[in-house]
């Protein structure tokens, strides 16, 4: 019976898998999202909405001009067919940001704790697009939908069975829900997050920023995280990776983007004709 349970969870992640399958700018990675790219965007508008109205906007003069700086960058040399761009400054002490579906980026006032130039902000900013570029959103979704309908299959496979007690379907499905956690759906962030780092600072060195401020970043927010007692959660059940394993994957991937910073320091720096 558990062998016939596992071969209806295998046919129907196959199939799921085999329809949704997209292939991510600038990386190539292909990913399985089978949401659509506008319900996603509808998604976001209505979230992005619904957090300004229940959240506080930040009137900081200093912050909203360095997001605005930033910003107006970086959608210059990004790609959002039908993107309806608002980067939004929210009154909030934790150091973060965020994105959603559409076009929307939330920044807190926390994070002005942590990023100490443009080239660092640009760097979270990127980060935050990235996200929008590569539809994680969606990807999200559409893992955490095909987990719980590959457990609804088994389930319903198990319940029809009698040769199956009701102490081993506990199990059985403990089992997966453990295994689908911290074997699919964590490390599909965490690899999401990693690629985003990567979108990011081929973003801010073609918008003509240093792209190796990116891991200055991270320093600064490893040691922001030592002072004010950071979690302290293991990178297996982790949703991010430790700052450890961004600094070194940013390091290996920075010298592919460099030649697109140079020449984007120098259009900057040619007069206008």
């Amino acid at each position: 019976m558990i062998q016939s349970v596992r071969l209806i969870a295998l046919l129907s992640a196959t199939f799921v898998l085999t329809i949704g399958c997209s292939t991510v700018p600038e990386t190539g990675r292909r990913a399985f999202n089978f949401i659509p790219p506008n319900q996603e965007k509808a998604m976001g508008l209505t979230a992005f909405q619904k957090y300004k109205e229940t959240r506080p906007v930040s009137s900081h003069p200093e912050y909203n001009a360095a997001v605005k700086r930033v910003a107006s960058r970086l959608v210059r040399v990004v790609d959002i067919p039908g993107a309806e761009w608002e980067f939004v400054v929210f009154e909030d002490e934790s150091p973060n940001a965020f994105a959603l579906p559409g076009g929307k980026v939330g920044i807190h006032t926390g994070l002005f704790k942590v990023v100490q130039n443009d080239a660092q902000l640009a760097a979270v900013v990127g980060h935050e697009i990235g996200h929008i570029i590569a539809r994680h959103g969606g990807q999200r979704l559409s893992k955490s939908m095909t987990v719980a309908g590959v457990g609804a299959v088994a389930a319903a496979a198990m319940n029809r069975s009698e040769n199956v007690s009701d102490s081993q379907k506990l199990k059985i499905l403990a089992a997966y829900g453990a295994g689908s956690t911290v074997g699919i759906i964590l490390p599909h962030s965490r690899k999401q997050e990693i690629e985003a780092d990567k979108l990011g600072v081929i973003y801010m060195a073609r918008a003509g920023y240093d792209p190796r401020e990116a891991v200055n970043l991270w320093v600064n927010f490893a040691e922001y995280k030592a002072k004010n007692g950071g979690p302290k959660v293991p990178d297996f059940l982790s949703t991010h990776p430790v700052d450890a394993t961004r600094i070194r994957e940013l390091e290996s991937y920075i010298p592919r983007v460099q030649d697109d910073y140079r020449r984007a320091s120098v259009t900057r720096t040619l007069p206008a004709s």
